[in-house]
């Protein structure tokens, strides 16, 4: 086995998608820490039972920094080390290509080659990032010994926070992840483009569904047909899903986070179908529609829908470079409570219903109105809130707004006719100099658009 063996270099021009950003982010995080080691490790594989793992996906601060996106990642990491005046040199921690006079190749099921395909020798791997790489053994060596001041990303790679003495370092860690994700939060030119190949293989995907309808509704798992339709068009597109697919009907759409897709669908009912595909670049969409099954919203249906486009609507209009982040949820949230309170649903006024020591319409809308978008389709989630949830926004980041209605099945503040209603309307936008782009306006919003939509896909 060890003998007989050609040479499988890869290509020498080979480089990592978009790398002429990557010295620039590294540059900037530096920058935010002179003087300090900082280590950002891509993530260890996981069991999903015995001897298999789940399919590995580095950590989103990992692949910013690298470009670097692959299941070959795993366990490797991304040190930079201080260097004087100059900030800091990036070096790779990477585990190269099995060599052929060993057994790892055939032998390891985990790493070996003949399993789980190869992966770029050292200089490679140099060539493809332009950064320094060192072997993945050497890491321990670097880590033994007197220490410069460290950082480090907690809670991706348990050996490595072993061999770190984390969690000593709590505050310290805590603001490099911080700074990590406060870094991501504007989005530049090339990024945008992935968020939009994303936003465009979802709406793709979202054709598919619609015309797969008939055939899932003949199906006593209908739900779980329209998830394998929807991931189908993610894994030949892209990477995969951003997240678990929400396909749900009826009232498990009352459900915000319904993932076990195992029901029948109801041909009078509505299909909430939260979606989005991931990109190769891990770059994620995040996209919700409401359908009617049969293809035409009831009255009932349309009045529901109506309502959370308007909360949408008034919430897409108050997103400009310098409105506060969550203008757009206050704002979606005051049409919400005007509409309960018209419905007779609400025993109070909208105005009291909307006050910090009452807010009753949140019984009927459950969460907030969107988040920001990109690595991570909940993307910069551990910035601080005076960077994020109380800053202001600026041009080139990119959110979703997601106002919702779980009308749930059992609540006896709720007419009978109204029980069992979710809804939601999902869409992804970017902050432009002058208000925002809709990146999903592809995909039709307003009810009588859908049914327009729906039939000409089932024609």
């Amino acid at each position: 086995m060890a003998t007989s063996w050609a040479a499988t270099p890869l290509p020498a021009d080979r480089r990592v998608p978009g790398h002429d950003r990557f010295p620039g982010r590294r540059a900037r995080l530096s920058a935010a820490f002179p003087g300090e080691r900082l280590i950002v490790p891509a993530g260890r594989l996981k069991v999903r039972c015995n001897d298999l793992d789940y399919r590995f996906r580095p950590h989103s601060a990992y692949v910013w920094l690298t470009g670097l996106t692959g299941e070959d990642q795993a366990d490797h990491v991304l040190v930079l080390e201080p260097a004087g005046p100059e900030g800091h040199e990036p070096v790779l921690y990477l585990r190269p290509r099995s060599p052929r006079d060993g057994g790892e190749f055939y032998r390891d099921r985990r790493y070996g080659e003949f399993w789980v395909g190869s992966r770029p020798d050292l200089a490679e791997a140099a060539r493809l990032t332009g950064v320094r790489t060192e072997h993945l053994d050497d890491l321990g060596k670097l880590l033994t010994g007197p220490q410069p001041p460290t950082r480090v990303l907690t809670g991706t790679d348990p050996l490595v926070d072993e061999a770190t003495g984390r969690p000593a370092d709590g505050r310290r860690d805590g603001e490099l992840a911080a700074v990590l994700s406060e870094l991501r939060l504007v989005k530049d030119e090339w990024e945008i483009g992935q968020l939009q190949l994303a936003v465009d293989h979802t709406t793709t995907g979202f054709e598919d569904v619609v015309r797969a309808l008939p055939t899932a509704l003949r199906h006593h798992r209908g739900e779980r047909w329209i998830e394998g339709v929807f991931d189908l068009r993610a894994r030949a597109e892209g990477n995969g899903t951003s997240y678990t697919t929400i396909a749900a009907s009826g009232a498990h759409a009352c459900v915000l986070h319904w993932i076990r897709n195992d029901g029948a669908l109801d041909p009078n009912s509505l299909l909430l179908l939260d979606a989005g595909v991931e990109t190769d670049t891990l770059y994620a969409a995040d996209i919700t529609r409401t359908l009617p099954l049969s293809g035409t919203f009831t009255p009932i249906q349309r009045q529901a829908y109506d309502l959370v486009l308007a909360a949408q609507s008034a919430g897409i209009a108050t997103l400009r470079p310098g409105a506060r982040f969550r203008d757009f949820h206050r704002a979606a949230m005051r049409v919400i409570a005007e509409g309960l309170a018209d419905w007779g649903v609400l025993p109070v006024s909208a105005e009291e219903a909307l006050a910090e020591d009452n807010g009753l319409y949140r019984r009927y809308t459950l969460c907030g109105s969107g988040h920001m978008l990109g690595l991570d389709y909940h993307d910069c989630a551990k910035s601080r809130a005076d960077r994020y949830l109380d800053a202001t926004l600026e041009e080139g980041m990119v959110l979703t707004v997601e106002p919702g209605l779980y009308l749930q099945p059992d609540d006896e503040t709720l007419p009978a006719e109204l029980r069992g209603l979710g809804i939601r309307i999902e869409d992804d936008l970017v902050i432009t100099p002058d208000g925002a782009h809709l990146m999903s306006g592809a995909l039709p919003r307003t009810a009588t658009d859908v049914e327009s939509w729906m039939a000409t896909l089932l024609s």
